[in-house]
């Protein structure tokens, strides 16, 4: 746990905040104005940038971008069990190559942000499309030995960081402004969900059914990720290149906006994958034994429908979104909680169905954590850091991604069913104090 959490306060430091003016906060939209530079929104409406504008029509070729990067990232997760039974590797060995991605992923976002807020949205997505080609490639190795899961988990993490913080902003800027907050926010959620989900059920069923499971398994992703590559080409740019613009500049945040990222963004970030992660890749491993030769598809089923619920959900996270602020983290921070007691209870008992039935509660917590977090950070962002901004965020989002690993390292001293209780306690007071933030600085 240190080293996440020394991890989380370099990124933090990494923001070198500069406020510009003080502020009074009182919901996300009011408090971007505070600062004396205008928000991405208030640039956009300037623009004429409203619901009838062009923007419903153009945003879905980057969504199918994202959801084939996010289809790459989430794909290995039902391999896990084939590594393991034929490459002979320990549980922390197939945790570790999972949590690896992570290692990748964060510099990933850290320089694909900045990237993109210099030299625009297509440059760096239309190469980490590629990227994310050959990690696939690489994967596809791994039959041969362990080290070429490394490899190509880590390339994985790299092109999904440049993907996902492009992609993300440029999302944003192809959706409307209207009276709606986050609309930009879900669409990008649903977009990178959907191949969250796809990606490890297809492969799950590949692995169980088809021939050579380490090579077909990654077939349909280098597929879809090559056609999603022309459209992304086609797609209009949003943000001019700025060569004289420099990559590490001060955000240069207002001071309500500052205090609020950093006590309310951060905590809860950590929690977006470390509630999903948990469902995907350590909660079908507690019923493995039970399950004989199904297990693989469980696998391949629960992380689906975990992704899957973080979609459904988001006609909730709508409602609630539309007020902001703590109502709609409380609502986050619930739903994880509720998920890690019940994954306890899963482990205790050991039944599949309680494992599914965590899953999809842990999941619709990501899809409410996710849209929170993004929402918060579209808010207080401007359109020259908008991108630069999401990257931090989602860095420390997946932070979560090493709860596996850990949860798998700490099991062996202390059983699974306390491990997650012990989660759900530290989650608890996280999200607590999250929300409990969030509704201080909306009462002043």
């Amino acid at each position: 746990m240190a080293s996440a959490t020394d991890a989380m306060s370099g990124i933090v430091r990494m923001l070198a905040f500069q406020p510009l003016s003080v502020g009074t906060w009182s919901s996300p939209p009011l408090a971007a104005m505070t600062g004396q530079l205008p928000t991405a929104d208030d640039i956009f409406r300037r623009q004429g940038r409203t619901a009838d504008g062009p923007g419903p029509r153009e945003w879905p070729a980057v969504g199918l971008a994202l959801a084939a990067v996010g289809w790459g990232a989430n794909q290995f997760a039902p391999m896990l069990l084939v590594y393991r039974a034929e490459l002979g590797v320990s549980e922390a060995t197939v945790q570790a190559t999972y949590g690896l991605y992570a290692a990748g992923l964060i510099p990933g976002l850290l320089l694909g942000g900045p990237f993109s807020d210099r030299y625009g949205r297509r440059r760096v997505l239309a190469p980490a499309l590629t990227i994310s080609v050959l990690a696939s490639l690489l994967l596809m190795a791994g039959g041969i030995g362990v080290e070429w899961l490394f490899v190509g988990r880590l390339v994985a993490g790299v092109a999904s960081g440049a993907a996902f913080s492009s992609g993300t902003a440029w999302i944003k800027e192809l959706s409307p402004v209207g009276p709606e907050r986050g609309s930009g926010a879900r669409r990008a959620t649903v977009a990178m969900t959907a191949g969250f989900a796809s990606g490890p059920l297809i492969a799950g069923l590949l692995a169980q059914w088809g021939p050579s499971p380490t090579l077909v398994s990654y077939v349909p992703h280098v597929v879809l990720t090559l056609a999603s590559l022309p459209l992304v080409l086609r797609t209009r740019e949003t943000r001019s290149p700025r060569p004289d613009a420099t990559l590490w500049e001060p955000l240069r945040l207002p001071v309500a906006s500052r205090r609020r990222f950093r006590n309310v963004v951060v905590p809860l970030a950590p929690w977006v994958f470390g509630a999903s992660s948990i469902a995907l890749a350590y909660l079908p491993g507690l019923v493995r034994d039970s399950l004989g030769d199904s297990g693989l598809v469980f696998s391949a089923v629960v992380t689906a429908l975990t992704m899957l619920a973080g979609i459904a959900v988001q006609p909730l996270a709508r409602r609630v979104n539309r007020r902001g602020g703590s109502p709609s983290l409380a609502t986050a921070s619930a739903l994880v909680v509720a998920g890690l007691l019940l994954s306890a209870g899963a482990a205790e008992t050991s039944r599949p169905l309680l494992v599914t039935v965590a899953a999809l509660v842990l999941g619709a917590g990501y899809g409410c954590c996710l849209v929170c977090g993004l929402t918060e950070v579209q808010a207080m962002a401007r359109a020259d850091n908008l991108a630069r901004l999401t990257a931090i965020f989602q860095s420390l989002a997946y932070l979560g991604f090493a709860a596996p690993y850990l949860l798998a390292v700490i099991e062996r001293v202390l059983p699974a069913p306390w491990l997650l209780l012990a989660a759900a306690f530290v989650a608890g007071l996280a999200l607590a104090w999250t929300t409990f933030r969030a509704a201080s600085a909306g009462a002043q």
